[in-house]
């Protein structure tokens, strides 16, 4: 009560500080004075008083220290006046900030018997001291617009004006911030009503518009519900607003994501239920109706058209359970659909087609009985209609519609539409032969139908006739199709094996692709693998699989881990050995039946089924034990108990099965799972296998050793392999000395074997396989080096060979010398990238091998072909630059090639180029430059005189590479021809590379294709000469088989593209404008190629360069009429008619 007192003292004296502290004591958590509860208690005598005093208080305040002024503090003022006026700014801005408390703790204190006019017009202070207060005043502002909020959801006298300022400041607020808050949402929707208090035409609307428009573009407004609640409320403000909201949204729609789309239909949704008048019609004519429109009209491929079916399918929703729904559906779509679903557009018709069947059936509801029969007879007519349109793309939009209809209405359509529905998917569009499309269609959409238990029975009828469906060639209708019979066995609709056999099913999993297989696996699992039963039953089913077909066996146990747990694949593997070891027991018995002692282990198979001597059974079995071990050795890496237990198991019984299986069948799984286990398990076997290895003889199979050496591999003995194949190429007596101590010595000598040929078998493997050629690399750098030492043998053979000198090595013969001396080039490549980073470099190794080609092979070779010889060491010098050449484009393709190894590898080109025998090696030396050409990429922006020795050679190889294929083809035109066709496809993979480097690396660009253009006009312009000179009449060219034979299949690679088009005229256009393409003979020819590319392609550039033609032609015009043997005169006037065909319009 004191308080109290003090209060009303403090205000009605006019003691601004005693007036403050009662201001403070009220914001103090910790006090208990409380302005709300004291005014609540105030009579309507006191708070009159209270309100006009604080009237005046506020009135003079402002009068003294103006919000307006505040802004010019330390503008105008020196530093002593700036600290007279921080403090007296600070007073004013408490004291205001009191008065806003004391007048919003006033308003839910007013009823219609108090005098409010003095707290009206303190609010109506406030509301203007707000727009004028500066950005830093936040806190006083926020003050304020509470004040505004509480007086317009009070709904007091003069609650527009407030309410239009609340409004504007929460809604300017609210994207002020970095992130929309919800709370502001909230505040907006509570004071939404307040726009209608704005004018729509006036201009102080314009700000309101532009914010109001932000919020259909913010997510947190359409995912809110009170947001969603006040964007719909937004179309009952005007009209044209309307419009303006739906132009936004729908520029909006190609950002939003798919899931707000809901969101944004549901604010239609409200807007239109809540509409009436001109606002409904513009509702469902300007944006209901303009989003059905769109959704027909739209490309399919755009990302428009799934939102905007999303948004009309919250519409087709509510249509059963939303009144009036229905009618106005019916109505938008009636000018609209039918039009569409008969239209030209294919497209048009399908996204008609999607909207019919979601909305279906589109009926009024002021039809009678009669007239709802009658529209949806109609509207099925419409639908078999659909199915059988022309256009691939409609007829599997309808089979998805009508799977839809089906599922929702089965029970209310009658059934001969019914069967007449599923017999025309089943029977007709299942076999639809002109669309993989449709036939996938369907058995994608069939199971949409299993999801009604009512067609089951009609289904398990009809669903037998596409047995051989899942034969399809197309493999995406198989992957459908065995979807379909997931589906079939989830739903329990049919036995799946009724539907298609089980032999088909496994024929298919036998040879068909990774998709297929895996879900004939998971189709079929539950038969072959049945987790619920015991043990003994998953190996009876396995054996039973195997019998059946022992390659889909293979492939079902491959991806048998995917559907069961690594517990349970080991659970069978030792469930397979145990029945593997009651057959060799049973045989043991059989062979032993007088010894009653012996044991017998569990059998898990009957002896009627499966015997030893079953010898596909037994290799099945062991193949199968190989696939689910290879299948769950990543989780037997984690469990070290659980893979000892395996390693245990087979390591004790694995030497009786070498003892008991001896066909290859069964050998080779036995070697592969002796390879998962440690040596030191099964040291019998362990301790062997280098020594069967040795005792291999040349021209083995690799069936023979490739699973030792794996198990060599991955027992890390890859050295012993080594050690092996260096004894084998490089074979030298050894000899051993006795332990003797007389001077007469026993000397025993070790002679090993030369097996080069196998040795590079096994050398070969190492390198070709992934895992095996990691172990190789993994070995010690100096056993390395020392291998390709070995290999480097070769070298020496094949030098004798090719000099024709006395062989060092008389047993290496040249096949595998070749054989040898690729695998040494391949293994550099290897070495190379393995230790590029320890500074080791191997690539000084094949640069080596490169000079001595370059200095004795390739001499010998071009030597010898020049003369006509065709010996034994000519074809070996072929051989080996061929080989050396293969392995130097490899080495490029992976990026290990530096620049000086090609600067010195196009030298060595331009060597084999420059002679007739050259010829052969041009196959080789275009993929080269391809794969330079992709390497310069890399190297061109470096200045260094390695760069530009490698461009300038590099065109120059190019170039000669040209000349020498025009050389083949003058002197040997059917063999030149030939030639020519080798080259077609690295010649085209160049030219592809190098168009690609266009504005990269334009030097490279530029130099291949004016050689290009170059032999083109050149020989192209020998020819019409040659027909010019015997008197022969000159005809414009009407296909590029007209031209010369190498010109042809130049400007066949280059017409296969339309940029090399353009860059091709491009060089053409450079080089009439420098003078390069000179002389009647040049213009001529470049005339017949121009009018060809015309003929054919008819780009627009092309008239620009006839016309620079046209302007160099005309320089020849006098000097063609002196021509007394009239050859120039005909090419002149030959030119001249191409290009009048040419240029006119």
């Amino acid at each position: 009560m004191a308080r109290r007192e003090a209060f009303l003292q403090a205000v009605f004296n006019g003691s601004i500080d005693k007036f403050l502290h009662f201001i403070q004591l009220h914001e103090d958590a910790a006090d208990s004075f409380d302005l709300n509860e004291l005014l609540q208690e105030l009579s309507r005598k006191q708070k009159e008083p209270l309100w006009e005093k604080l009237k005046c208080l506020l009135t003079q305040v402002l009068v003294d220290d103006p919000v307006e002024e505040w802004q010019k503090v330390g503008e105008e003022c020196d530093d002593d006046m700036e600290m007279d006026g921080a403090p007296r700014k600070e007073q004013t801005t408490a004291l205001i900030q009191g008065v806003t408390t004391v007048i919003t703790f006033s308003i839910p204190t007013v009823d219609e018997n108090i005098n409010c006019k003095d707290l009206l017009e303190c609010a109506l202070i406030l509301n203007g001291v707000l727009y004028a207060l500066p950005d830093s005043e936040k806190s006083l502002a926020g003050a304020i617009q509470h004040l505004c909020e509480c007086w317009w959801q009070k709904g007091l006298e003069g609650k527009e004006q407030f309410g239009k300022t609340a409004f504007t400041l929460v809604l300017r607020n609210s994207f002020e911030r970095k992130s929309i808050v919800g709370a502001d949402i909230t505040r907006l929707w509570q004071i939404h009503r307040a726009l209608l208090c704005f004018d729509y035409d006036s201009e102080e609307s314009n700000e309101v518009k532009d914010l109001l428009l932000r919020c259909f573009m913010s997510i947190s407004h359409i995912k809110k519900e009170e947001g969603r609640r006040f964007l719909s409320f937004l179309f009952t403000w005007n009209v044209n607003f309307i419009k303006m909201i739906h132009g936004t949204v729908k520029n909006q729609l190609q950002w939003f994501p798919r899931s707000l789309m809901t969101n944004i239909a549901e604010i239609y949704f409200r807007a239109w239920k809540k509409a009436s008048g001109e606002i409904l019609e513009v509702i469902e004519h300007n944006c209901i109706q303009d989003f059905m429109h769109h959704a027909v009209h739209l490309p399919r491929n755009s990302p428009l058209h799934p939102k905007t079916r999303e948004l009309l399918s919250y519409f087709h929703k509510q249509n059963k359970c939303r009144q009036g729904v229905e009618e106005v559906l019916y109505r938008l779509y009636q000018p609209i659909l039918w039009k569409a679903v008969k239209a030209r557009n294919s497209e048009v018709r399908s996204n008609a087609a999607l909207l019919f069947v979601d909305a279906f059936p589109i009926l009024d509801p002021h039809f009678s009985k009669e007239e709802t029969d009658n529209e949806i007879q109609r509207q099925f007519d419409e639908l078999f209609a659909l199915l059988e349109d022309t256009h691939p793309l409609v007829r599997s939009t309808a089979v998805l519609g009508a799977s839809k209809i089906a599922f929702k209405y089965w029970e209310l359509i009658p059934a001969t539409v019914l069967i007449d529905l599923l017999k025309k998917l089943i029977k007709d569009l299942a076999f639809d032969t002109t669309s993989a499309d449709v036939r996938c269609s369907v058995f994608k959409c069939l199971p949409i139908i299993l999801d009604n238990v009512l067609s089951h029975p009609l289904l398990e009828q009809l669903l037998p006739a596409l047995k051989y469906n899942l034969h399809d060639n197309s493999e995406k209708v198989r992957v459908a199709f065995v979807d379909m019979l997931l589906k079939i066995k989830s739903v329990r609709a049919a036995k799946f094996w009724k539907i298609c056999p089980i032999e088909h099913l496994l024929t298919r999993l036998e040879i068909d692709s990774r998709p297929v297989s895996r879900r004939l696996v998971k189709l079929l699992f539950s038969s072959f693998f049945p987790v619920d039963q015991p043990e003994e039953v998953w190996c009876e089913r396995c054996v039973t699989l195997i019998q059946m077909n022992p390659a889909a066996a293979r492939k079902f146990y491959q991806y048998a881990h995917k559907y069961t747990t690594p517990a349970n694949i080991a659970k069978l593997m030792l469930t397979i050995q145990s029945c593997v070891n009651a057959c060799i027991q049973e045989r043991l018995n059989a062979c032993d039946s007088d010894d009653e002692d012996s044991e017998k282990e569990n059998t898990s198979m009957p002896n009627h089924v499966l015997s030893v001597a079953d010898t596909p059974s037994m290799g099945g079995l062991l193949e199968v034990v190989v696939i689910l071990w290879r299948s769950i050795h990543k989780a037997l890496d984690r469990n070290e108990a659980a893979k000892n237990h395996i390693v245990r198991k087979f390591a004790l019984v694995l030497g009786e099965y070498f003892k008991t299986f001896k066909d290859a069948r069964c050998l080779s799984p036995l070697l592969i799972l002796a390879s998962f286990m440690p040596p030191a398990a099964i040291p019998a076997f362990s301790c062997g296998v280098i020594s069967k290895l040795r005792n291999l003889r040349n021209g083995a199979t690799d069936e023979k050793y490739s699973t030792l050496i794996d198990c060599l591999c991955r027992w890390g003995k890859v050295g012993h392999v080594l050690e092996l194949i260096h004894d084998w190429i490089i074979a030298e007596p050894s000899t051993r000395e006795s332990n003797g101590t007389s001077e007469r010595r026993v000397r025993i000598q070790e002679v090993h074997e030369s097996k080069p040929e196998l040795a590079l078998d096994y050398a070969e493997y190492l390198l070709t396989h992934h895992m095996n050629r990691d172990c190789l690399l993994s070995l010690p750098k100096e056993k390395l080096s020392q291998f390709l030492i070995v290999l480097q043998a070769a070298k020496v053979v094949l030098d004798s060979n090719i000099r024709g000198t006395c062989a060092r090595f008389p047993g290496f013969p040249q096949t595998t010398a070749l054989r040898a001396f690729s695998l040494y080039c391949r293994l550099s490549i290897h070495l190379q990238y393995k230790f590029a980073s320890e500074g080791q470099d191997y690539l000084s190794d094949l640069k080596k091998t490169g000079v001595w080609i370059e200095n004795t092979v390739l001499p010998a070779f071009l030597t010898e072909e020049q003369e006509g010889n065709l010996d034994l060491s000519n074809e070996t010098a072929q051989l080996v630059i061929q080989t050396y050449l293969t392995v130097c484009k490899d080495l490029l393709a992976v990026g290990l090639g530096d620049l000086e190894f090609e600067v010195h590898l196009l030298n060595m080109a331009l060597v084999m180029t420059c002679k007739d025998g050259g010829y052969v090696f041009i196959p080789l030396l275009l993929s080269i430059l391809k794969e330079m050409v992709e390497a310069s990429l890399v190297h061109h922006l470096d200045s260094s005189g390695h760069v530009a020795e490698l461009l300038d050679n590099m065109q120059n190889t190019f170039q000669r590479i040209l000349e020498c294929l025009a050389i083949r083809l003058r002197s040997l035109q059917e063999e030149g021809t030939q030639l020519i066709r080798s080259v077609q496809k690295p010649l085209g993979e160049l030219i592809h590379v190098v168009q690609g480097c266009a504005v990269t690396c334009p030097v490279i660009h530029h130099g291949v294709l004016s050689s290009l253009l170059a032999a083109v006009v050149v020989e192209t312009g020998y020819t019409l000469q040659q027909k010019a000179s015997s008197s022969e009449e000159l005809t414009p060219a009407k296909t590029f088989s007209e031209l010369p034979p190498l010109s042809y299949a130049l400007m066949r690679i280059v017409i296969k593209s339309a940029n090399v088009i353009r860059s091709f005229l491009n060089e053409l256009m450079e080089s009439i404008v420098n003078d390069e393409i000179d002389g009647i003979h040049s213009i001529t020819s470049a005339v017949y190629i121009v009018a060809l590319i015309k003929g054919k392609y008819k780009p627009s550039y092309i008239k620009d360069t006839a016309s620079a033609l046209q302007r160099k032609l005309t320089q020849y015009s006098e000097i063609t009429k002196e021509d007394v043997s009239r050859t120039k005169r005909m090419l002149y006037e030959f030119a001249l008619l191409a290009l009048d065909e040419i240029l006119r319009p």
